[in-house]
């Protein structure tokens, strides 16, 4: 894979009137294609949805490359909390390193002291492993913000770790519950770009718009309809079917962006 020239990439927030971004969460290539023809402009890709989302395949990363839609690849070791032991994160600094040389047009990382601070010294050694393979790889650090003692001061510190944009519903249970904070995580974040994530539904995309975020992240997803009646699988599979993504609600929040 070429490197990019060695400026770091430029961030920078939504100007005033701007247009804003809208990102899908998909698992699949199938669902990559659904973004993109439904008029997302681009796709976090994770596996395990259902458990906030895991690093995906480097054989899942190059096929959605190979769609064309611009990927930024969850890198996730595991579930639960954000305080990495030293093993965890070199494990994820090679999935950053892998993500990326396998097509990735960003990643999306995050870790969190005990304290529920930012871990800067495990952050910072994200953003290092993401531009020593692209000097343009965009950084985003993931919902772990919303599990910080301050949100707002921890989108404020972004800027000077290197990172392109955050992802957060303002440490609510949705980002329309949480716009006030985004909008003061908006107003702190400085270059760096502000998304409003969780819960989003087509109808929250004004409430969000007017908060000042460049971006909204749903996963529009439903279910397939094909679970299983059979041995369970793991403590965690109820026999549900996997879930899709609606077209019908990429193309709504698309609508609901353009209006």
């Amino acid at each position: 894979m070429t490197t990019a020239p060695a400026d770091a990439p430029a961030t920078h927030a939504r100007p005033a009137g701007g247009p804003v971004a809208l990102e899908i969460a998909v698992t699949a290539p199938a669902g990559a294609l659904v973004a993109r023809d439904a008029g997302a402009d681009r796709v976090e890709l994770c596996t395990g949805l259902e458990l906030g989302g895991l690093t995906p395949s480097q054989a899942l990363v190059e096929t959605v490359h190979e769609t064309g839609i611009p990927a930024h690849a969850l890198v996730r070791c595991r579930p639960g909390g954000f305080v990495h032991d030293p093993d965890e994160v070199a494990l994820m600094e090679r999935e950053v390193r892998t993500v990326l040389r396998s097509g990735a047009a960003g990643v999306v990382v995050g870790a969190l002291r005990p304290d529920r601070t930012l871990d800067e010294d495990t952050l910072r050694r994200f953003v290092d492993a993401a531009r020593s393979v692209s000097a343009v790889a965009e950084v985003t650090l993931h919902r772990a913000v919303d599990h910080a003692v301050d949100p707002v001061a921890a989108a404020a510190a972004l800027a000077a770790l290197g990172f392109t944009r955050v992802l957060t519903s303002g440490g609510a249970a949705s980002a329309r519950a949480g716009s006030a904070t985004i909008a003061r995580m908006v107003e702190a974040a400085g270059p760096v770009q502000v998304m409003a994530g969780a819960g989003v539904t087509p109808g929250d995309v004004p409430v969000l718009v007017a908060a000042g975020v460049a971006a909204v992240h749903l996963s529009a997803k439903r279910s397939s309809g094909g679970g299983h009646d059979g041995v369970p699988m793991g403590t965690g599979d109820d026999g549900s079917a996997h879930f899709v993504t609606d077209a019908g609600v990429v193309a709504a929040a698309r609508a609901a962006l353009d209006a």
